[in-house]
């Protein structure tokens, strides 16, 4: 069983940029392995409304989406949780030298 491939709207744009640029649409599909229907199905979706061209496909993308947003707040978290452990070991460092000067006058 085959799976369908599935691109990003970023990668469809760039592919119809080659296109505006001079490239062939034969040499686009052989370079890309994308079948010459598809890429006029890209093209009719683009001009019709740029806007919203290739937005389909939100629930693949959704749970993809919601992992790497999760993974980039897990990065942050990790990030400011080593700050302050760092922030608080020189606090608490500093404390104790203040109280050993506190203790010694």
């Amino acid at each position: 069983m085959k799976t369908r491939k599935k691109f990003t709207r970023e990668f469809k744009i760039s592919i119809l940029r080659e296109l505006e640029n001079g490239k062939s649409a034969a040499q686009v599909c052989r370079e890309n392995g994308i079948h010459p229907p598809m890429l006029s199905k890209w093209k009719r979706e683009y001009k019709e409304n740029p806007g919203t061209a290739f937005s389909g496909n939100g629930d693949i993308s959704k749970p993809e989406a919601k992992l790497a947003e999760s993974e980039r707040l897990i990065g942050q978290l990790y990030a400011e949780n080593a700050f302050l452990k760092k922030v608080l070991s020189s606090l608490e460092t500093k404390l104790q030298e203040h109280q050993k000067q506190r203790e010694r006058n």
